[in-house]
């Protein structure tokens, strides 16, 4: 998928999760090949940079970069059962009782939503320093386009 960045972020292999787009993008005349092609809170990571800038007045040094990336991996804690690298899953991860808990990023990870469908990439073993004891498995795992 094509897009345009920040001409300072763009850079091969950068990770980022689309937060949505600012109100001066609404009249823009990249806004089509910009921002509408990426889904709010999700994580994209920039495979290739080409080498074509456009003014852009909300980004730091006003120009962007077109790029292309796709969906970005994540390393998560998810259940154990059923974790076999290549096959899909649902993210449907049931709540946690334990707010403070140093892993909370992991086992709920910001750029994911609740309803995603995606598959694992690599099974990372058995994650044993769950505060409340879970069995859980660390994976990469990729959403679907």
């Amino acid at each position: 998928m094509i897009t345009l960045i920040g001409k300072e972020l763009a850079k091969e292999g950068v990770s980022f999760i689309f937060y949505g787009a600012v109100e001066e993008c609404s009249d823009c005349r990249f806004k089509a090949s910009c921002v509408d092609s990426l889904k709010e809170g999700h994580r994209y990571t920039i495979t290739e940079v080409r080498d074509v800038e456009q003014k852009c007045p909300i980004h730091e040094c006003e120009k962007v970069k077109v790029v292309v990336v796709e969906n970005g991996e994540f390393t998560i804690l998810t259940d154990s059962k059923g974790i076999f690298e290549g096959s899909s899953f649902d993210f449907n991860r049931k709540g946690c009782s334990n707010k403070d808990c140093d892993f909370r990023d992991m086992c709920f990870p910001e750029g994911i939503s609740k309803e995603e469908k995606g598959f694992y990439v690599k099974d990372l073993g058995k994650f044993k320093d769950c505060p409340c004891g879970n069995s859980l498995e660390k994976c990469i795992v990729k959403i679907h386009d």
